[in-house]
């Protein structure tokens, strides 16, 4: 049976660790509690023994009587029945005085003999008030997060329940032949909607088809706006209203003329995270700058179309379903403090046996508020059903409670021959072809795998730091699945090339290129086979590095493209077998025609520092997006100074003169400096000289502090390969390629390792705000006029 201690470590929600109960803290204190109990027993025990000695020892006459020393057969049981009689004596008076002291504050009663016990005593009423507090904050920040959501939804619902209703008019008004509906004020300027059209079909057809859009827009604003002030949505900036009010009846036309100047006070934000909705974001700011210079008539200035409709709604659904984990994490911080609590107390009852003391203690846990059990998580359910599954509890709970991935044992042989297939390719990377590509590939993904199993171990919470979902993510298995598979098929193909050239058929050389195809052709697969959630993933977040300044910046996006900057051999591996296969060198096997011309030379110029002015530009926007953080600047100088130190190395290896030596040397070694200040500091978050753990940080998941001495050393070294470049080594041309595989390796695993410990102070980070559950932007705001 595993011990209470363990299970209980390893079910706490990790970014919420400090404010759970110090189960082990409370445990030390129990057995202080026993040992000194202990010392008590055999201290008594041995006052006891040497009184009873001397008790039953006959005393010496005095001078009138004869002296001599006897013993009695029955002396041993007048000993034991004396030592019995004296401990229930003593403890009497102990337990009178336990029971009229009591502690005015908390109830409990503590003996004043013990100071172990009423130490215990008083730290668990600290810790017990220690996650009252947490739980009350978390229960009423997801209160008002839940308040919050329902009014949002309530908006929603008659937005759409009014576009339906105007829609539906709409058609019959078509088949009718009907006028389109007018709006009952006549022609107000509260533009919320202005029907389903969009910006570019308010400037298409007729005058009277126009002039009928925004009489329609104007009744479907009405409504809509006419719903939001029900639902509790004030309207900041209508000043024609209180004009009206002061100047009475008159001066209709001019009040309403003023009306129409005035902005739509609500919108529906879309968050700029895609050039899509950013040239909506901005085409909305434009046409509302129109407005405020004198076009205010123009109902496209807050159009809102349905997919602003549809995005709200998406996300309404994911707030809720963050609001709903929220919940459950709440639920199990709740079941897992009290189970702490009743299991403490019985060991506490058992080693002091103080009942009453306990029963006190109990009665108070459960009068507290995280014990208290409510039905919040179920009442989310139920509204989330209603409203976004058609009742559906099946449906709903596939967003609400994703199924976690099942494990399983059967790619060990994949696994351990990976390896020996690495292995075997080791002799033939010593042309610049296919193999050495797949094989850091390979490389790269094996050490991802470690990476996945090292978080699942120390449980840090990758996949909520990446935002990936969990049903979805992969695990180490499946990484070790796929790079072991990469590598056998390699192997494989290179077994059947090597059979094809013996016997001499001709074109034996295009099966890398076949094999090539397969590889995009199974990347780019539609159908729902070979982690197609992954795949679509990575070329999302592939899309958004290289459109960096276009899209919002998350972390999976920043973390892909700092390995990217680890595999820029790669990057070369991949331009040369493109230009190998695509000129049609495979089929005489010249080497130097992807490798001698001017314009492989630029394009590998280009490739070289793509990786860090991607990196750079991700910086700079997010030093725009982040209250222009200065650090986000900085970071960008780290890259900035990565392109240099490489522009001057390609010059140097086209012109090795003792000046672009020195060159190499200065720019390369500014770089490498600052990029290991940038990644024992920032990225790490090491070198604090006032941490309890020396030039470390002050938490650590680690408990063996050399392991991060030991980390700290190796990315220096490794680091430090660049002075490859300017060293006078005489090798021959092939172990010179195989000299720059084990570079390209070994800057591989240094990232590797990179990505632990970078992940490790971002998983501190969460936990030193409590950061478990994402917070999702609302649609529908309120907007502040001047």
């Amino acid at each position: 049976m595993v011990k209470f201690s363990r299970e209980y470590e390893a079910s706490i929600i990790p970014e919420w660790k400090a404010a759970f109960v110090d189960y082990k803290r409370l445990k030390k204190l129990i057995k202080k509690i026993k040992v000194a109990r202990r010392d008590d027993e055999s201290s008594f025990a041995a006052v006891s023994v040497a009184g009873d000695l001397a008790a039953a020892m006959p005393k010496k006459e005095d001078a009138g009587g004869g002296g001599g020393f006897g013993f009695s057969i029955l002396d041993p049981v007048r000993a034991i029945a004396a030592r019995f009689s004296a401990r229930s004596q003593t403890q009497a008076p102990l337990r009178h005085s336990a029971e009229d002291e009591e502690c005015p504050d908390t109830g409990v009663l503590v003996r004043s003999a013990d100071k172990h016990e009423r130490e215990f005593m008083e730290r668990a009423d600290e810790e017990l008030e220690k996650v009252n507090a947490f739980y009350t904050g978390q229960e009423s920040e997801l209160l008002a997060r839940g308040e919050a959501l329902l009014e949002q939804l309530r908006i929603l619902s008659e937005v759409k329940r009014i576009l339906a209703d105007h829609a539906a008019a709409r058609r019959l008004a078509r088949t009718r032949s009907l006028p389109l509906p007018q709006s009952p004020s006549g022609g107000s300027g509260r533009y919320l909607l202005s029907g389903l059209t969009s910006p570019q079909s308010m400037s298409d057809g007729s005058v009277e088809l126009q002039a009928a859009r925004v009489a329609e827009g104007a009744a479907v604003a009405e409504e809509v706006m006419a719903a939001l002030e029900r639902n509790g949505v004030s309207f900041v900036g209508i000043a024609g209203k209180g004009k009206a009010k002061d100047g009475g009846g008159g001066g209709g036309k001019g009040m309403r003329s003023s009306a129409l100047q005035m902005p739509a006070t609500v919108r529906i934000d879309i968050p700029a995270t895609s050039p899509g909705r950013a040239a909506l974001k901005v085409w909305e700011e434009l046409v509302n700058v129109l407005r405020k210079d004198g076009g205010g008539g123009d109902p496209a200035a807050a159009f809102v179309h349905r997919k602003k409709i549809q995005h709200a709604e998406k996300n309404i659904r994911d707030a809720f379903m963050a609001l709903y984990r929220g919940l459950e994490l709440l639920k199990k911080f709740s079941s897992l403090n009290v189970k702490a609590f009743t299991k403490i107390l019985k060991k506490f009852v058992k080693v002091s046996e103080q009942q009453r003391v306990t029963d006190l203690f109990s009665e108070k846990v459960k009068r507290s508020p995280f014990s208290s059990s409510d039905k919040l998580a179920d009442e989310v359910e139920c509204i989330f059903m209603k409203h976004f599954t058609g009742n559906d509890r099946k449906v709903a709970m596939k967003y609400l409670k994703p199924q976690q991935p099942r494990n399983t044992h059967m790619i060990t042989f994949l696994v351990c021959s990976r390896p020996m297939s690495v292995a075997s390719l080791l002799p033939l990377v010593t042309q610049p072809t296919w193999k050495s590509m797949f094989a850091l590939i390979s490389l790269h993904i094996f050490l991802y795998g470690c990476n996945l199993f090292m978080w699942k171990s120390t449980r840090i919470n990758h996949n909520f730091i990446f935002d990936f979902s969990s049903n979805t993510a992969l695990t180490h298995r499946d990484a070790y699945l796929m790079s072991a598979s990469i590598m056998c098929t390699v192997v494989g193909a290179l077994v059947i090339n090597l059979f094809l050239k013996n016997a001499g058929i001709a074109y034996a050389n295009a099966l890398p290129g076949a094999l090539l195809l397969l590889s995009t052709g199974v990347l780019f697969c539609p159908f729902d086979i070979f982690y197609r959630s992954t795949r679509y993933c990575f070329m999302r977040v592939l899309r958004n590095i290289i459109f960096s300044p276009f899209y919002k910046v998350l972390m999976a996006d920043f973390f892909m493209a700092d390995q990217l900057t680890s595999q820029i051999p790669l990057l070369r591996h991949m331009e040369f077998t493109a230009c190998y296969f695509m000129a049609g060198s495979f089929k005489t096997h010249p080497y130097e025609t992807c490798t001698s011309g001017q314009q492989y030379k630029h394009l590998a110029y280009v490739i070289s520092f793509l990786p860090y002015f991607w990196r750079a530009l991700q910086c700079l926007r997010r030093y725009l997006e982040e209250g222009r953080d200065i650090n986000q600047l900085a970071n960008a100088g780290k890259y900035v100074s990565a392109m240099i130190a490489a522009a001057v190395r390609f010059k140097y290896a086209a012109t090795p003169t003792p000046f672009w030596v020195w060159m190499v040397i200065i720019s390369s070694s500014g770089a490498t400096i600052y990029q290991l200040y940038w990644d024992f500091v920032k990225d790490w978050g090491f070198l604090n000289p006032k941490s309890k753990n020396k030039w470390l940080r002050n938490e650590l998941i680690l408990k063996n502090k050399s392991i991060y001495y030991v980390s700290m050393l190796l990315n220096l070294a490794l680091r430090l390969a660049w002075t490859e470049s300017v060293m006078k080594i005489h090798i021959s041309k092939a172990e010179s390629r195989l000299l720059d595989f084990s570079l390209a390796s070994l800057e591989i695993i240094r990232r590797g390792h990179w990505n632990f410990y970078r992940l490790e102070n971002e998983h501190l980070n969460n936990v030193g705000k409590f950061r478990a559950v994402k917070t999702v932007p609302l649609p529908f705001r309120e907007l502040e006029t001047d």
